[in-house]
């Protein structure tokens, strides 16, 4: 069903034993979008993970990929997956991996030769087609998976730390493989501890904490929130609590008090809220909130 979402679930949990894995997964990935997955080691992502590819069976819950139940056969031939931990054979050269692959997958010959020879260029390695993949790098052993991933052209793409071990020229060619891959309506699902990619990378992120999927959030508007770290003198206690008007984030040392705002509208009108009641305002330094700010604040507990 084409216009059935890539990725969408209600409440799947996992249990082994007593222990709870994942609680509560409730998320939807749309066609063509780049979503990233957040959180802790032993938030549950993995096992997540694991019940989205059928897997792992989940205790309780329901999902759906490509508008199929979740370990059905025919949407599990769309979907394209690489695992954080791989081991290949490494006695095989490049085409011959992804010939394996191919023939796992019931390609035919004159496809899977051009697939392959296609794919090698798209990751960078038709240089090194002839080597074995036991003298690959750890680099280039990534591209090799990640040409692996797509290789039956899926319209699902499952990424477990897709950048790891790449050098800042293999991240950038892996974060144009993925756009390219959105523009042509494949979904991109991307399990990572690297923020700074993900911000540049996905169009929407879910962060997940003790096994519970607890924000949402659309990169886009990252842009608009904002720290702001302002310095002023004659602050009474009533300016003080008046700030709660533009902040439920505010941090008062000595002069230097510090906010965190919804929009950078609010600068001004928080400067003019200040020289209104007789406050001295010395200086006015805004930052914009990064994703790594918004991961440690839900982390530690906020969600707002």
């Amino acid at each position: 069903m084409a216009d059935s979402p890539a990725i969408e679930t209600q409440g799947l949990r996992k249990e082994f034993d007593q222990k709870v894995a994942v609680a509560d997964l409730s998320l939807r990935v749309e066609r063509g979008e780049v979503f990233g997955f957040l959180g802790p080691n032993g938030a549950g992502k993995t096992t997540a993970v694991k019940m989205l590819l059928g897997l792992v069976q989940p205790t309780a819950g329901d999902g759906q990929l490509l508008g199929e139940p979740l370990g059905f056969p025919q949407a599990r031939a769309r979907i394209g997956f690489l695992p954080e931990h791989f081991r290949f054979h490494g006695w095989l050269t490049a085409p011959e991996f992804l010939k394996l692959h191919a023939d796992l997958y019931g390609m035919t010959g004159e496809r899977a030769a051009a697939q392959v020879d296609d794919l090698l260029e798209l990751v960078g390695l038709a240089p090194h087609r002839s080597k074995r993949l036991r003298q690959y790098s750890k680099g280039m052993l990534q591209r090799i998976g990640l040409a692996q991933a797509l290789l039956n052209d899926p319209l699902l793409v499952i990424l477990d730390e897709p950048t790891s071990g790449l050098d800042p020229l293999g991240r950038r060619l892996v974060r144009d493989i993925i756009h390219d891959l959105s523009d042509l309506g494949t979904a991109v699902f991307i399990n990572s501890h690297l923020l700074s990619e993900i911000e540049v990378t996905c169009h929407r992120v879910a962060f997940i904490r003790q096994g519970r999927v607890v924000k949402t959030v659309r990169l886009s508007e990252l842009d608009d929130l904002m720290m702001l770290e302002l310095r002023a003198g004659n602050l009474t206690p009533e300016i003080i609590t008046g700030l709660d008007r533009f902040s439920q984030k505010i941090q008062v040392n000595g002069e230097t008090i510090t906010l965190s705002l919804s929009h950078a509208e609010q600068i001004p009108e928080v400067n003019r809220y200040l020289v209104e009641r007789g406050a001295d305002v010395y200086a006015l330094k805004p930052e914009r909130h990064s994703l790594e700010d918004v991961f440690v604040e839900i982390m530690s507990g906020s969600d707002e």
